[in-house]
């Protein structure tokens, strides 16, 4: 493996990421054409956030944070630390430290295949984090490893710069150059749910919106009393 820190990926638009971030995971991952979800192993350390940044990435040893290190200089305003290591590691690579310096950079959160600690001293100081374990189990700094090369996380490819979306339901990657397609996607996406959530409140069932009725007739499935199907 190359071991590698580059300095100057490029990245993509940060307005327009935050304002994809506002749609949410759910939308822009469905209005993607349900792409991009980085799985449902990575679940916040505490409810409430909703951030979007560009990906600074970072391909650690297991049992090793050398690399996080090394990333922190590489980190600007308005990124997303996505953090995962050659092969299954649920140890405490990330902690308040790491959290406290980042924040004076302006990186709105972190994203980890791997372990953090010190979550209550991160939901303290209002750092949002998506990982895959809680651990107080801590790491050494002593394998090279690469910062801001194209990583996969969840069978997702994430490269550096790449916009990363994260809120209660999880996170999700759109590429660079997908952002603002997406923007448009979920926007038409929304539009559409707004109409459909007026229907529902007006009283129509989404077998009738969606057209499932001839979809259930056509699986086979019939309407019976409760007497013909003998209860």
């Amino acid at each position: 493996m190359r071991t590698v820190i580059v300095t100057d990926p490029p990245r993509a638009d940060g307005e327009q990421v935050a304002k994809l971030a506002g749609y949410g995971v759910a939308t822009v991952h469905e209005a993607l054409g349900r792409t991009g979800f980085l799985g449902p192993q990575l679940r916040p350390t505490h409810l409430g956030s909703r951030i979007g940044g560009t990906a600074v990435t970072v391909l650690c040893w297991p049992g090793d944070n050398l690399m996080i290190h090394a990333a922190v200089e590489q980190c600007r305003s308005g990124d997303v630390l996505v953090v995962t290591t050659t092969s299954p590691c649920g140890d405490g690579m990330f902690g308040e430290l790491f959290a406290t310096a980042l924040q004076d950079r302006g990186v709105r959160g972190l994203v980890t295949t791997g372990g953090v600690r010190d979550v209550a001293e991160l939901h303290a100081m209002g750092f949002p984090v998506w990982s895959a374990a809680v651990s107080a189990q801590g790491t050494v700094k002593a394998t090279p490893g690469s910062v801001n090369v194209p990583i996969t996380v969840g069978g997702q490819l994430v490269r550096p710069g790449d916009a990363i979306l994260a809120d209660d339901d999880g996170a999700m990657v759109v590429p660079r150059q997908d952002v603002e397609r997406a923007l448009d996607r979920a926007q038409a996406r929304l539009d559409k749910e707004e109409a459909t959530r007026a229907a529902f409140r007006a009283g129509e069932l989404g077998l009738d919106r969606y057209g499932l009725r001839a979809e259930l007739a056509e699986l086979g499935v019939t309407y019976v009393t409760a007497e013909e199907y003998g209860l």
